[in-house]
């Protein structure tokens, strides 16, 4: 994984910390896409050389140091992994440091693991102890060097600038090697800590296999979902997922000790761990036998979790419902209501079906923050894709202060989709003029851990996709018609370009002969002959994402603009529902939700030529 590699006698050569900073800044911008802060300069300005003090003392001059590691399919980053020998064994060994300039630091009474750091903004921190452990038991699950040498990696927070009375009650969180905590008051057990694990002989043959080490493949979320309900936690969290995941478990205790509503908001991006939260919440609920559901407002994504974590158990399979669902819910009737893709709420719970003596007015935003005494929602604003959908922050902290509740807002920054590449999700965001700003769309210069390439027809996108190892998918704007099925158990090819054709996904929930219905497109091996449609990707992830982009997208003076003739969804046909502003908008999320559902790669067919000729200008500096 992309790191900047550095010997400790490099490290300690060096006369100027500024200029070292600014190379790993340079190196950090080049693989992310974004700009360090100037707080983490003055961190690697500061703890860098302090760290390489330590490992001279310690006499482990030739060890290696992975300045900046990137998790596999994240973007989180390790402050710095230590690779060498272990002086046992002789084997590879590894020692993830996260290194902190904090001086003042205690424990929170908002969760377990969350600590408040003197002077520092923006609220609760993981505890680095746990932070770090998490760091490595990610590692172990996602590298395979570490598949059949699971102990060849530690951990140990490094708090260089405070003494032991600073941080009173941080090392109380220590639960094992992979987890430790040292001061400067305690730096002769650090360098003793390191001894026991690194030997002074060169390092750089163990940097090269962990940088080299094939990743595993992902935990997928449907496959695990029913063991992390049902018995114990599958995956793990890091960082801000476990501030979150702890937020909403301390909310649930003060809301039952002071009789109050507290309302969890969680914000991220494609892929930022919302649904993991969402399951490890709910599975840690329903063993401690809390009155909790989940919910969304999307079909696709509440049958697979019946399917899935529910199969066999028609318990499990009603802890998931739908947002219109809790029209007649009791007020505060349950402990914890999680409501995954709450981008998807919509103005009210009502649709053309509903009585007119059950027509109340209410909107739906209402029902579910009433329905729970905690009500969490997890969202991201850029995947609104259909009118009518009002899931937002605003809308949402608007509502709930109006009622006088308590608000507590969680952002995740990072994601575990599109491979964990920040430089892409930007890529796509600036290339569909959805920064917020004039920024316009920018060359693709490639990401290490993230592959993007064009495709000059759709023969080569499918023939890409085929090619590849695990799970792969195809998608489209909704540009053509969408047919019932044959009265013989047959789909109708209406994804039709020159002479290729393939037939959009099943509609229904049933399946139809051997194309799995919809909620299982995803998942189930037979989704890869059909092209998925924004309904039914969203909420969803695959290794390889092949997407078409139809005829409702070209390009004018160097920006995106989309095409209303072009667009086939009947949710934007009528012009007075969905007037052009709003039309343009909705079409850009849904192809950046097209877009950024891989994991590994992304490959992209244009159909319209000008358009196809601008990406491969956009994309010729990663061609060179």
């Amino acid at each position: 994984m992309t790191a900047l590699r550095l010997s400790v006698e490099n490290l300690l050569a060096s006369p100027n910390e500024a200029a070292l900073a600014e190379v790993i800044a340079e190196h950090v911008r080049d693989t992310s896409g974004h700009r360090p802060s100037p707080a983490e300069i003055r961190s690697w300005r500061r703890s860098l050389p302090a760290l390489a003090r330590d490992l001279a003392d310690a006499g482990l001059r030739r060890v290696e140091i992975l300045v900046e590691y990137k998790l596999p399919l994240t973007s989180k980053r390790a402050d710095v992994v230590l690779a060498g020998v272990h002086p046992r064994t002789g084997q590879d060994s590894y020692v993830v440091v996260e290194l902190k300039q904090w001086s003042r630091a205690e424990p929170s009474e908002l969760g377990e693991h969350l600590v408040i750091v003197d002077g520092m903004p923006g609220g609760e921190r993981l505890n680095p102890a746990e932070q770090v452990r998490r760091y490595c038991e990610y590692m172990r699950d996602f590298l395979g060097i570490f598949r059949d040498n699971p102990d060849a990696i530690y951990g140990a927070a490094y708090l260089h600038n405070a003494m032991d009375l600073d941080v009173d009650g941080l090392a109380d969180q220590v639960r094992d090697e992979r987890s430790r905590l040292f001061t400067k008051q305690r730096r002769g057990e650090f360098l003793h800590y390191l001894g026991e694990r690194l030997a002074d002989k060169p390092g750089a043959d163990a940097a090269d296999r962990l940088l080299r080490s094939a990743v595993a493949p992902s935990k997928q979320l449907m496959s695990y979902a029913s063991r992390e309900i049902r018995e114990r936690e599958q995956f793990t969290l890091l960082d801000e997922q476990q501030v979150a995941y702890e937020m909403v478990m301390r909310a649930v205790d003060r809301a039952r000790r002071a009789d109050s509503k507290q309302v969890v908001i969680v914000t991220g991006g494609p892929g930022s761990g919302k649904s993991v939260i969402a399951l490890s919440l709910l599975g840690e609920l329903f063993r401690q036998g809390r009155s909790a559901l989940h919910a969304t407002g999307s079909q696709s994504f509440t049958q697979t979790m019946r399917r899935y974590p529910g199969r066999g158990s028609t318990r499990i399979k009603n802890l998931f419902r739908y947002f219109n669902s809790f029209t007649d819910a009791e007020q505060n009737g349950l402990d914890v209501l999680i409501c995954d893709e709450a981008h998807r709420i919509r103005e009210t719970s009502t649709n053309r079906f509903t009585p007119a003596a059950n027509r109340t007015g209410r909107s739906q935003l209402d029902e579910l923050l009433t329905a729970a005494r905690v009500p969490v929602f997890l969202l991201d604003e850029h995947q609104v894709v259909r009118p009518g959908e009002l899931g937002t922050v605003e809308s949402i902290e608007h509502h709930a202060r109006q009622k006088g509740y308590d608000i507590h807002l969680v952002s995740l920054d990072e994601q575990f989709r599109c491979g964990g590449s920040r430089k892409y999700e930007h890529w796509v965001l600036r290339l569909l003029g959805l920064t917020g700003d004039d920024g316009g769309p920018i060359a693709w210069d490639r990401d290490e851990g993230f592959e993007v390439r064009l495709a000059d027809s759709p023969h080569e996108l499918e023939a890409f996709l085929h090619a590849q190892t695990g799970t792969a998918r195809m998608t489209a704007g909704f540009c053509w018609p969408w047919s019932d099925p044959r009265p013989d158990h047959t789909l109708v090819n209406d994804v039709v370009i020159g002479g290729w054709a393939r037939p959009w996904n099943v509609k229904s929930d049933r399946a139809v002969g051997d194309y799995p219905p919809s909620m299982l497109w995803a998942s189930e091996p037979n989704g890869i002959g059909q092209v998925g449609c924004i309904y039914t990707a969203q909420g969803f992830e695959y290794d390889w994402n092949g997407v078409i982009l139809g005829p409702d997208l070209t390009v004018q003076d160097g920006r995106l603009v989309t095409l209303r003739g072009e667009n086939k969804d009947p949710a934007f046909k009528s012009q007075r529902a969905v007037p052009d502003t709003d039309f343009d908008l909705l079409v850009r999320h849904v192809y950046k939700v097209l877009l950024t559902r891989g994991m590994r790669g992304t490959v992209i067919y244009a159909m319209n030529p000008e358009l196809r000729s601008f990406l491969a200008g956009l994309m010729s500096a990663a061609r060179a």
